[in-house]
């Protein structure tokens, strides 16, 4: 049973994006979708969920280093992250961050660290989709919507999540106005679906834009006029759910003492996210992405793109633990990409398409401390896959099931998951 069993019973939909909302002195970006109650309590604390997907498919094996695989450092010989050993005996070489004396973390994954030492991190290696494709557009979709293959899925598996697992009893409905969230321009592919959420560029635009003025008054014209080719809901739903989120507060919130967030876009949405949680309007699941992962050319080692990304990555994630302090008791982030990279480095110092992945689950109740999940295939020519990929150990599925059921208390996992058989015996004990 989800901790959050009631969805919310008074619904108002913003669809196409822009509107003509800009004709009224607002963002285009505004709002995509959102589903609010007329409710103006705050909702009561739960188990809350933070996807962050990165775009592009990551190269796993220079975001944790399978340095003790010797076939690694002959696929990569201007890529390769340096062996923990190597580096702490040549001051100026940035080596792996050791783990387990086989894996380690980039260097610019520092932050990641003391996650790690805290039992806070919990590293997946060899993980991905079942799916052969190498094109980012379906690996996305696939990965979305968590149906391998199937073109013709409608909807993502956190909105159909959000769907079946929360029914509203009578009078016992718990308010969550923001009860999914995504900080997007748009609703992303796995917020797709029939279950409404909010899509937001920042907090900002969804409240301090109609905060009273000459704006909110024409806004509320527009929905008494009842313009179907403008809005359709009900305005008054909208504007009781900004008082919900002016009550909260969330302008003035100041992160803890000593926590800075990094001034990137991606560092700035965690910030948010973090604002939400500590607001108590009911975010159960909140997603983010960051794109800049599709390093064919000048990928670089120890330093370059790939390390300047993955400090930003890693920088930003470690301020928001930081920043919920005790709440990571009840928080559990999940990073994920479409697919990884090949293991040997192309011929313009970079990767290409790849299989399999890495993902990293955080949280402060993991079940395992201090451990890599997931098997190990290989790096050596006979065990890649298609002769260029690191092969696939662990199914996608079995992660964001196990995540799903353990942490969120999803019980009707085949109707989030069709087709997936998995459950249970395909699981790592991650949480």
């Amino acid at each position: 049973m989800s901790v959050f069993k009631n969805p919310v019973n008074r619904r108002v939909f913003l669809k196409g994006g822009a509107l003509s909302l800009v004709t009224l002195g607002l963002s285009p970006s505004f709002l995509r979708r959102t589903a609010l109650t007329m409710e103006l309590p705050r909702a009561v604390r739960g188990k809350t969920l933070i996807v962050l997907f990165q775009r592009g498919a990551a190269d796993a094996l220079n975001v944790l280093v399978p340095f003790g695989d010797k076939h690694y450092y002959s696929a990569r010989p201007q890529l390769a992250i340096a062996t923990p050993a190597r580096a702490g005996a040549t001051a100026n070489i940035a080596g792996a961050i050791d783990l387990d004396g086989f894996y380690g973390l980039h260097p610019s994954l520092a932050s990641f660290k003391p996650l790690w030492d805290r039992g806070m991190l919990a590293p997946i290696h060899a993980v991905g989709s079942p799916s052969a494709t190498r094109s980012h557009f379906d690996a996305q979709d696939y990965m979305e919507t968590g149906t391998p293959d199937r073109k013709g899925t409608t909807d993502g598996w956190l909105n159909r999540y959000l769907a079946v697992e929360g029914t509203c009893e009578a009078k016992a409905c718990t308010p969550a106005p923001f009860r999914a969230v995504s900080m997007t321009s748009q609703t992303p592919r796995i917020l797709e679906g029939a279950s409404p959420v909010v899509a937001m560029n920042s907090i900002d635009e969804f409240s301090i834009r109609t905060n009273g003025g000459e704006a909110q008054r024409r806004i509320e014209a527009l929905y008494r006029t009842g313009s179907s080719d403008l809005v359709h809901g009900s305005g008054s739903d909208m504007f009781e759910a900004l008082k919900v989120l002016r009550a909260a507060n969330p302008q003035q919130y100041r992160p803890t003492a000593g926590v800075e967030y990094p001034r990137s876009q991606f560092g700035q949405r965690l910030l948010q996210i973090a604002q939400l949680i500590k607001s108590d309007v009911g975010l159960e699941v909140a997603f983010a992405d960051v794109g800049g992962w599709d390093t064919h050319v000048n990928q670089g080692g120890a330093q370059g793109q790939l390390a300047t990304r993955l400090g930003d990555f890693s920088q930003s994630i470690a301020a928001l633990v930081a920043d919920l302090g005790d709440r990571m008791d009840d928080v559990v982030i999940l990073t994920c990409s479409e697919f990884g990279r090949t293991v040997r480095q192309n011929g313009t110092g970079g990767t290409d398409h790849g299989h399999a992945g890495a993902m990293f689950v955080i949280g402060g109740s993991l079940r395992t401390k201090k451990k890599v999940f997931g098997r190990w295939p290989g790096l050596a020519p006979e065990q890649l896959y298609a002769g260029r990929d690191l092969a696939l150990t662990t199914d996608f599925r079995a992660v964001f099931s196990e995540i799903a059921a353990k942490h969120l208390g999803a019980a009707q996992l085949p109707k989030i998951f069709p087709g997936y058989s998995g459950f249970e015996k395909e699981w790592l004990g991650v949480v």
